[in-house]
Parts: structure tokens; C-alpha cells; sequence
């Protein structure tokens, strides 16, 4: 394991609804090519904190090099409504330009 992963892994030990810790260790398993634990880790983030845009952005990413397209798609399309109720424009722009790219 990693000293990052491992410093995430404490992090979250201490505080599990740590929404941004949650999401840091999604992104660090999504680049070890670790796509379940990910997608769960990105899951939890989202159960802590449903507005956050670029978790359904990175969750589709992983779901994407998966081969789960279905769930890839219908993720950005979840994460599209969230950015457009929150007003980040930034983020509707990045999870609409990848929903064209695997549409």
C-alpha cells in the first residue's frame, strides 16, 4: 500500500464521513486500476455529500475503463443534475462533454 493510501486509510479511520478524504482515496484506488473498491469509495463520498460534482465525474471514469458503460452513462447523467442544481457551471460542462464521448 502506498504512504498515500495508508495516510488516506487513517484519515478516513478517524472520521468514515470525511467526504473529501473518502474522494481522495476513491481517486488513489481508481489509479491503481482498482475499479470496485473506487466506485465504492465514491459511492460513500456521495452518500456523505450528494453535491459533489466531480465525484460522479471520476466514479463514470473508473466505471468507463471498466467496460460498465451503462453505469458510466446513467452516473454522468446523475452527476449532470446535481451540477446543474448547484450552479457549477465548470462541472456541467466536463461531465456533459463526457457523456458525448461514450454516448
Amino acid at each position: 500500500m502506498s504512504d498515500r493510501l495508508a495516510q488516506l486509510e487513517k484519515l478516513i479511520a478517524a472520521d468514515p464521513n470525511d467526504s473529501f478524504c473518502l474522494y481522495g482515496l476513491a481517486m488513489e484506488y481508481a489509479k491503481q486500476d482498482d475499479t470496485d473498491k473506487a466506485v465504492d469509495l465514491f459511492d460513500r463520498a456521495l452518500q456523505v455529500d450528494p453535491d459533489m460534482c466531480y465525484a460522479y465525474f471520476h466514479k463514470a471514469k473508473a466505471l468507463e475503463a471498466a467496460d460498465q458503460m451503462d453505469a458510466a452513462r446513467q452516473t454522468l447523467r446523475n452527476g449532470l443534475d446535481v451540477a446543474k442544481r448547484v450552479g457549477d457551471a465548470k462541472a456541467v460542462n466536463e461531465i456533459a462533454g463526457f457523456l458525448d464521448e461514450i454516448t
